[in-house]
């Protein structure tokens, strides 16, 4: 090679544009090879990629390049998650245009990217903001209306008052807006919902077949769909004239009941808040805490008496009923019998009030009286203190209980799901109008396919909080399409989940009149391999879930299951730098930041910074690394290395300064090793073959599993041992195949090392290399010789070779003859393929 040094700044733009030139990347639907869809989830456009993205990203792209090079056709594609309330807040605080916005960070992200050299299919780019997207996703909404999977009903939704939008449950965190961060309150608004609950059942099944899907994924789609069956039964009134249904998966415990809770939104609270001041602030407050279950799960258990009682349905002992802030009105009946000795929330519950907790399962009939250790039990034994119920295991007493309140009519079977139907309706601007008009004679009225898209109007104003279409003088004001009259447009739009709940289909298929076509997307879907965060394991992956089902159940798809495997990669992370400025911490970035031993400065006036905590690297706390300044310092390969290397990619890998500049000098090293490829080069090194060859199949083996840290131990123990060769035809053989096994890692330095060799075509269009298996096999093998139990000598040795034969080749070393030193021999102990003892 003409240069001592690879030089990134010149080599990157110069492959990136070969790539582009040659269209590399681009997908063909009507190829005969082998199909294979590798996509990462989508960005959100805010402004500039982050570390975070680079490794998320080079994953995907390595597997990518990998499956091209072994001959599949590869869809890789590209777009952007561009609706949702960040770019309003732009347009509020900025005074830009959420569209310009968006769009100009959309700019900004897609050159960061191409920076990277990622092997995108750049043809098939989308923003969901783009109308000609949202205009398919109305005609899907309202083929799902017309199917009976959309409705509009007045609920009870949560309601951010900051963002003043409405947010699903599971938008919800910490009793707090999951963007804005402000305390979540209940209001009563009409809302579009889709009907997800009528997948419950499959979508619950269709988890068993994720074999590609993580453990932990599936069991939080799992808890969260929420499957249970119990005992629906009613109490009844004993000083007032009427009854409490509630719903209990424990119906064994029943004789441990000690008081019933309703919801604060439930009939009877409401009627108790008719007379009583009391009631109806209590109800208030609980409007303003928690809205989640897993939220209230941790909350402080607050309840109010509310004088009324009910009859226990066995013993005809009175119960009292209060209202409490940990039940809610949308899961069950929104009532509950408390059995505080077998239900921790109960437990906390009774404990507060000085409300009894009898013991009635324990781990024996002997421990009936045992007393509990400050905390509910809630797991088996045998029943006790329970009347005809004592002695019983649970599933027993379960069975029993639920055929006696059949059989005396007081009560039933059933199944409850926790999972609810899914609330789509945003009162904000960025986003999918709802296709329908309301109409005063006509009703709520779909938009007419051939008026779609229904296009956000450009003219809005910001200056206010809230819905800016409610106030635009002109959008919202249409007309009828079955009557002609006066009529107003829906001024709601769809949760931004909904557009990522389908992007994937529209990557695989983009005909300009209709969302996809069905035999196209049969070609890709459904995604061979998804790569995304663990976040989006509930909210993203269970929609996406449902609305793939939801085409198939309306005649637009044949698959079920859109992701075949699923990887969650850990997050990068890095120390915090920060210093206290009176009541205010301030924080700085990495590259503000001097280390210097164990301490570290600020560069600007030199003072002191404190060391925090390593955690995900976040805006907030400026523990950010810019990938553009990372790429000028070391070039795309460096970092593409940096986010393979080292940690599992399932795990958070920590951003070191001293990494990257290691992978920077790899880089280097490994086009120094190049540059010694010599095609003239004769001769066997029959060692070094084998391991190219055992190299070239784990390798292939690690990338598929996505275990790219071994593959990148692999590749530096090659290099090691190609380094150490001398000149040979099998070094050049390491070195061609290191050089294309790298290439999907370091595609840049790949390609100028191929060009340099004098190789024909661009190494993004190589094949992997072969493997022949008959070297893969080891037919010699490393004996350690021993003298008196020390170590004294290793030898090369067949694979299976006799105890004579290497007993024969141990007593001819020198290292072991000096050992014996003329002593006579009395043993020699000979373990075959691996060691030889001999005993003077």
């Amino acid at each position: 090679m003409t240069a001592e040094r690879f030089d990134p700044s010149v080599a990157d733009r110069r492959w990136q544009a070969a790539w582009d030139e040659a269209r590399c990347f681009e997908a063909d639907s009507n190829s005969a090879k082998p199909k294979s869809y590798v996509l990462e989830m989508f960005p959100y456009p805010s402004g500039r990629i982050h570390i975070g993205h680079v490794r998320n990203y080079t994953m995907g792209d390595v597997l990518a390049r990998y499956r091209r090079m072994r001959g599949d056709e590869v869809l890789h594609p590209m777009g952007w998650d561009a609706f949702g309330m960040p770019a309003e807040n732009a347009a509020m605080e900025k005074g830009v245009h959420p569209a310009g916005w968006t769009y100009d960070n959309i700019a900004t992200m897609k050159g960061q990217l191409k920076q990277l050299g990622f092997a995108l299919d750049w043809s098939r780019e989308f923003a969901t903001c783009d109308p000609s997207y949202y205009g398919h996703e109305q005609a899907l909404f309202v083929d799902l209306y017309e199917a009976g999977l959309v409705y509009r009903k007045e609920s009870e939704v949560n309601w951010d008052p900051v963002d003043m939008t409405v947010l699903a449950n599971e938008q919800v965190i910490d009793g707090k807006g999951w963007r804005s961060g402000a305390e979540v309150e209940k209001r009563k608004l009409n809302q579009w919902f889709l009907k997800i609950t009528d997948f419950a059942e499959d979508l619950l099944d269709g988890l068993d077949t994720l074999d590609g899907w993580p453990d932990k994924v599936r069991t939080m789609q799992t808890n969260w769909i929420g499957k249970s069956q119990g005992l629906e039964f009613r109490f009844v009134g004993t000083n007032f004239d009427e009854t409490i249904e509630v719903y209990t998966t424990r119906p064994d415990t029943i004789f441990g009941a000690s008081f019933v809770a309703v919801a604060a939104d439930h009939p009877i609270a409401r009627a108790v808040a008719d007379t009583s001041a009391e009631a109806a602030d209590f109800i208030a407050l609980c409007k303003k805490g928690g809205t989640t279950a897993a939220e209230l799960e941790t909350a402080e258990k607050l309840g109010l008496d509310t004088g009324l009682k009910v009859a226990h349905p066995f013993t005809g002992a009175e119960l009292p009923v209060y209202i409490a802030n940990f039940v809610l009105m949308d899961y069950g009946t929104g009532a509950i019998m408390a059995v505080p000795g077998h239900d921790q929330r109960d437990f906390e519950f009774a404990t507060k009030y000085g409300l009894p907790i009898p013991r009635v399962v324990a781990a024996s009939a002997e421990e009936a009286g045992k007393p509990f250790a400050g905390e509910a039990e809630s797991g088996d034994g045998v029943l006790v203190n329970s009347d005809f119920l004592s002695g019983m295991d649970v599933e027993a007493a379960k069975t029993e209980v639920i055929a006696r309140a059949e059989a005396e009519g007081w009560g039933k079977g059933t199944t409850v799901w926790r999972l609810r139907d899914w609330g789509v309706s945003r009162q904000r601007y960025w986003g999918t109008p709802i296709p329908f008009i309301h109409c005063d004679g006509c009703g709520v009225v779909s938009v007419p396919k051939d008026q779609l898209p229904v296009v956000l109007p450009e003219d809005v104003d910001f200056s206010v909080p809230g819905n800016p279409l409610l106030r635009h003088p002109t959008w919202k004001n249409t007309t009828c399409p079955k009557c002609g009259g006066a009529a107003e447009r829906e001024t709601d739009t769809l949760d931004t989940f909904v557009n990522s709940s389908w992007y994937f289909l529209r990557f695989a298929s983009q005909p300009a009149d209709k969302p996809f076509d069905a035999a196209e997307v049969a070609q890709w879907m459904p995604v061979d391999q998804y790569i995304g965060g663990i976040e989006h394991a509930i909210l993203h992956l269970l929609y996406a879930r449902f609305w793939t089902r939801a085409l198939a159940r309306t005649g637009h798809l044949e698959v079920q299951e859109p992701f075949a495997s699923l990887f969650t990669q850990g997050m990068v992370t890095h120390e915090v730098y920060s210093r206290q400025d009176g009541p205010r911490e301030l924080y700085f970035t990495p590259a503000e930041v001097e280390r210097t031993g164990n301490g570290a400065s600020l560069k600007a006036d030199g003072g002191p910074v404190t060391i925090g905590k390593v955690v995900k690297m976040s805006k907030s706390k400026k523990n950010v690394v810019d990938p553009e300044d990372i790429i000028r310092d070391y070039g795309a390969d460096a970092v593409r290395w940096f986010m393979l290397s080292d940690s599992p990619p399932e795990r958070d890998l920590p951003w070191s300064e001293a990494g990257i500049e290691g992978c920077g000098r790899f880089v280097q090293r490994l086009w120094r090793l190049f540059g010694r490829y010599d095609a003239a080069a004769t001769g066997e090194d029959k060692a070094l073959a084998r391991k190219t060859h055992q190299t070239i199949a784990a390798v292939a083996e690690d990338i598929e599993a996505l275990a790219f840290n071994k593959a990148v131990a692999r590749l530096y123990e090659l290099t090691s041992a190609a380094e150490k060769a001398a000149p040979s035809a099998s070094r050049n053989h390491a070195i061609r195949s290191l050089l294309l096994m790298a290439s999907p890692m370091m595609p840049h330095l790949a390609e100028e090392a191929w060009h340099a060799m004098g190789e024909s075509g661009l190494v993004a269009d190589a094949a992997w290399p072969e493997v022949d298996p008959a070297l893969l096999v080891e037919d010699e093998v490393t004996i350690a010789v021993q003298h008196m139990g020390k170590l004294r000598d290793t030898l090369t040795a067949p694979k299976g070779a006799s105890k004579d034969d290497l007993e024969a080749l141990a007593l001819a070393s020198a290292n072991v003859q000096r050992s014996i030193d003329g002593k006579p021999i009395r043993k020699v102990i000979v373990v075959p393929d691996r060691l030889v003892n001999i005993v003077t």
